[in-house]
């Protein structure tokens, strides 16, 4: 089978990590894919790029920004050249663009966001009834993408939920090379990893920090993820040095070595509004840590989890506590049956067959 995994911008982030993975995981069971986007590459995306090429993934990317009709263009040159038996279209813009183009080719749009896009803009509410049918199927990560489908655009004859996955393996091997926590020895170190936009919250976690310092006073905090919204992240570094904190707190950019950070970390905080199906909160379940996060219903699957704490991360002093505790409790092995990135690729494959039929078996 020919695959094309498209996506907005080859970057550091959930849906486009995860849609490499998929691609990769494709690619080693012996179909053919492309991972395809309509803007350039973030620079940090590099190692990445270079990972598909290895193992044989073809990546497709425009070396500049495009008009909307250049984009319309450079993807339509991209599907003739990789002539994919299936797209999967990641993310609602990617999956409007490829809707456009005439394509005799099956579409598969995966919603990944956890905001409801129609509700929100009126514009994407109207373009996509106008697109629906020429998806073959649509997937939600998480029930409430599929319940915000029906309630904003109506049924579809193919409206299927397919978790996200974590590619448990990554964090296997760092965990071995990893002795028993010992927490009177730990770097005291908590981190939030995702985009800068303001539904993650960074403040705060930022906030509970200065909290958590009178517990622990050589407690770090890092942040880190791709810089989204640039006058939000500017807020973040102001809030930090407002509060005096600068020296225990590092405000990175995006970063590719999450399993590597995970391990040399005592704690990880997730305060995000809302999520649909956070592939870095999976991240920190599979690597073990210690884990405190917002009260959504997004992350209530995994409340019974051990070493896994859900509270209102709006108040500072309950989070900081939370966090201070969260710094002395062991690593954790929780069941992620399911939630793999072996599981999800598989339900990949298992739509695109239902989408193909007697096709699959073509090339």
């Amino acid at each position: 089978m020919r695959i094309l995994q498209l996506v907005l911008a080859p970057r550091l982030s959930g849906a486009e990590m995860l849609a490499k993975g998929i691609a990769i995981g494709h690619q080693r069971s012996g179909h053919s894919v492309c991972l395809a986007s309509l803007l350039p590459p973030h620079g940090d995306f590099d190692p990445v790029s270079r990972e598909l090429a290895a193992q044989g993934v073809t990546c497709l990317f425009p070396a500049r920004t495009r008009s909307r009709l250049g984009r319309l263009l450079f993807l339509y040159r991209a599907i003739r050249q990789f002539k994919p038996d299936i797209i999967f279209a990641h993310s609602t813009i990617p999956a409007l663009y490829v809707r456009v183009l005439p394509l005799s080719v099956p579409i598969v749009w995966v919603m990944h966001s956890g905001v409801n896009d129609f509700k929100e803009s009126n514009v994407l509410q109207r373009a996509e009834r106008l697109l629906s049918s020429r998806a073959k199927a649509v997937i939600g990560v998480s029930q409430k993408n599929v319940d915000d489908y029906l309630k904003e655009i109506g049924e579809h004859p193919s409206l299927i939920v397919v978790p996200n996955g974590v590619d448990t393996s990554r964090f296997a091997s760092v965990m071995g090379r990893t002795p028993a926590r010992s927490p009177a020895s730990d770097s005291k170190q908590i981190v939030q990893i995702g985009r800068y936009i303001r539904e993650k919250n960074h403040l705060d976690t930022v906030r509970a920090f200065k909290r958590v310092l009178d517990f622990e006073p050589g407690a770090h905090l890092l942040l880190c993820g791709v810089i989204e919204d640039v006058g939000y992240h500017a807020e973040v570094v102001s809030l930090v040095d407002e509060l005096g904190i600068g020296s225990r707190v590092e405000v990175a950019g995006p970063r590719s070595n999450v399993a590597e950070i995970l391990s040399a970390s005592s704690a990880f905080a997730m305060p995000s509004s809302f999520e649909a199906h956070s592939v870095g909160f999976l991240e920190a379940l599979a690597s073990g840590i210690p884990v405190v996060a917002n009260q959504i219903p997004a992350f209530s699957f995994a409340c019974s989890f051990p070493c896994v704490r859900l509270v209102d991360t709006t108040d500072a002093e309950l989070y900081g506590r939370a966090l201070a505790e969260a710094l002395k409790q062991p690593r954790a092995v929780r069941p992620l049956t399911g939630l793999t990135l072996q599981d999800t690729a598989d339900r990949y494959l298992a739509i695109a067959r239902q989408v193909l039929g007697l096709r699959v078996g073509l090339r």
